[in-house]
């Protein structure tokens, strides 16, 4: 079985080289073969230097490409979505807040054939999380609970970043969202597809904004607005060409 790792990179400079590394030596039982799938989305602290140098390092296992303007993570999402070849496919910010040896356990339900996409939830499970903001917290918390809402599913953390889909699946669904959108609106439109969706708890190492965090209030925001655009719109199957 290959894997796929997907991975939206914006000014991340400081950690790329880092969590690339982990992530190649990332070992998942029944994963063969693996690709990385990096999207630079149009950095401007240097990060575009540093891939070019990894994709040196680790020819056979990196795809690079770049785009030519800041669209957002989704839009890289989309790119490294259209890229990618592996028959399952996971998500992974170029940060470290998560970790890649959280893969098996992410994985396992997908390869074992029961998933069809498992969410890594900060919020349960026994493993380390590193304590950070209160309202972060809060908001991620209601986030969660109004996307269940209108989806009728029983997440924790609906906004997590720690996603792994069956790969044709996530090819078959159409993607809008150019920022961090993304994450309401896959969950509702596999909700819609009434796929098998499992949860696990995974460790989490969180930033504070003076270590790079991006997400702000403001994104906070639009993601009520797609959680409510999502369920009104059925939009979850790609048209037949």
């Amino acid at each position: 079985m290959k894997l796929s790792i997907l991975m939206p990179v914006y000014n991340e400079r400081q950690t790329i080289e880092k969590i690339v590394v982990k992530v190649l030596g990332a070992e998942v039982p029944g994963v063969r073969q693996k690709e990385l799938v990096i999207v630079d989305d149009h950095s401007s602290d240097g990060t575009g230097e540093s891939i070019r140098e990894l994709v040196k390092n680790f020819p056979d296992q990196i795809i690079a490409i770049s785009h030519e303007r800041n669209q957002g993570k989704g839009a890289a999402l989309q790119t490294a979505i259209q890229a990618m070849s592996g028959d399952i496919c996971i998500i992974q910010d170029a940060d470290l807040e998560y970790d890649p040896a959280n893969y098996p356990l992410a994985l396992e339900p997908i390869i074992a054939g029961r998933a069809d996409c498992v969410y890594g939830s900060r919020f349960v499970g026994s493993d380390a999380k590193r304590v950070l903001f209160f309202w972060h917290y809060v908001g991620n918390k209601f986030l969660t609970l109004l996307s269940n809402m209108f989806t009728n599913l029983n997440l924790t953390d609906m906004e997590t970043g720690c996603k792994a889909f069956r790969s044709e699946l996530l090819k078959s669904i159409p993607l809008r969202s150019k920022s961090f959108g993304f994450e309401p609106e896959i969950t509702a439109k596999i909700s819609r597809r009434r796929c098998r969706i499992f949860e696990v708890g995974i460790s989490y190492n969180g930033r504070t904004y003076e270590e790079g965090k991006k997400i702000t209030w403001k994104d906070g925001m639009k993601a009520i607005f797609t959680i409510l655009k999502f369920w009104l719109i059925n939009d979850s199957v790609k048209p037949s060409v």
